[in-house]
């Protein structure tokens, strides 16, 4: 099989993982659950005048990064301060910005299409300053996910349209993440250690789960029972979360501990359980689609006890990441089916 072949498949299985995720209509159904969403606070906000926010990223002290949609259709960058502040940002020579990963320092990392249409990674430094993050030799390079110590990872195509990961260290070097045999890997998400966590696609087009040690070597992994796994975030202490589909397509949480131990897990009357993010304590936060193809939120501690909520008024409950105090953001939809930004705090 060629890699042009192999790549166009690859874009499919991907373009059909965006499909399952926008497949939401707007109905409601009532779940035989314990609801406790009224001990949390909600807090809702936008960028003034913008046509849609997509929230990604909480950091420890509470800044929160994602990207808003203006009047005109761009896509920019945002920073939200603890005060409710909001900075907005575009990268230098960028047509769409989006934020996607924000660290304790408050430096931001994510992508641009500049006027070619050519993506780049970035970093925003906490003074505002950009450094491009572009792979050497790169196509295209997608950043993700930026840890304590200023490290990124992410994706980039080659010239061959062949898809591999990333490592950007904190003096601006690069090392390729690549699993070994795999005919392409994507990294997700690194931590404190400089560990990274993503999946890969082996000859058969599987996806597998991957952990890559800070001293470089790979241990691979699979959900028992799962025909693909889809590792999200790691946490400091190495714990990975994601969802894998079984036999029937129906997605599950799981919990992948340092041990290598699964621990697999639904929201209760789901119909599909998607994780997004896991915090130092192991608590894990994402959404849930019930019978009625409605998204919903959720909130798993560390002991396994399973919390659901919505934002108030909301259609829809996206969240996306949750910080060592267990306050959560992400994005919700309303009845104008218009995208707005929430926080969730204990």
């Amino acid at each position: 099989m060629t890699n042009r072949s192999a790549s166009t498949k690859f874009r499919a299985v991907a373009r059909w993982r965006g499909s399952l995720s926008r497949c939401l209509v707007l109905c409601s159904l009532e779940l035989g659950i314990c609801w406790s969403a009224h001990a949390a606070t909600f807090t809702t906000f936008d960028v003034p005048g913008v046509r849609g926010s997509l929230v990604q990223s909480i950091s420890p002290a509470g800044e929160i990064t994602g990207s808003y949609v203006d009047e005109s259709f761009v896509v920019h960058g945002f920073l939200r301060a603890r005060d409710g502040t909001l900075t907005t940002f575009a990268a230098p020579g960028a047509n769409f910005t989006k934020a996607v990963s924000i660290n304790p320092a408050g430096a931001i990392t994510g992508s641009y299409v500049d006027g070619s249409f050519l993506s780049h990674g970035f970093l925003r430094g906490p003074d505002g300053t950009f450094a491009t993050v572009d792979v050497p030799g790169a196509n295209f390079t997608t950043a993700v996910s930026i840890n304590p110590a200023g490290a990124i990872t992410g994706s980039y195509v080659d010239a061959s349209f062949v898809l591999h990961g990333f490592l950007r260290r904190p003096d601006g070097t690069f090392a390729t993440v690549d699993v070994p045999g795999a005919n392409f890997t994507t990294a997700v998400s690194i931590n404190l250690a400089g560990a990274i966590t993503g999946s890969y696609v082996d000859a058969s087009f599987v996806l597998h789960g991957f952990l890559r040690k800070p001293d470089g070597t790979f241990t691979t992994f699979d959900v028992p029972g799962a025909v693909h796994t889809y590792p999200v975030s790691i946490n400091p202490a190495g714990a990975i979360t994601g969802y894998y589909p079984d036999a029937s397509y129906a997605f599950h949480g799981f919990l992948r501990a340092r041990d290598g131990t699964f621990t697999t897990f639904d929201v209760p009357g789901a119909v599909h359980t998607y994780p997004a993010s896991i915090n130092p304590a192991g608590a894990i936060t994402g959404s849930y689609m019930d019978g009625s193809f409605v998204v919903h939120g959720f909130l798993r501690a560390p002991d396994g006890t399973l919390t659901t909520f919505d934002v108030p008024g909301a259609i829809h409950t996206y969240p996306a990441s949750i910080n060592p105090a267990g306050v959560i953001t992400g994005s919700y939809v309303d009845a104008s089916v218009v995208l707005h930004g929430f926080l969730r705090s204990p």
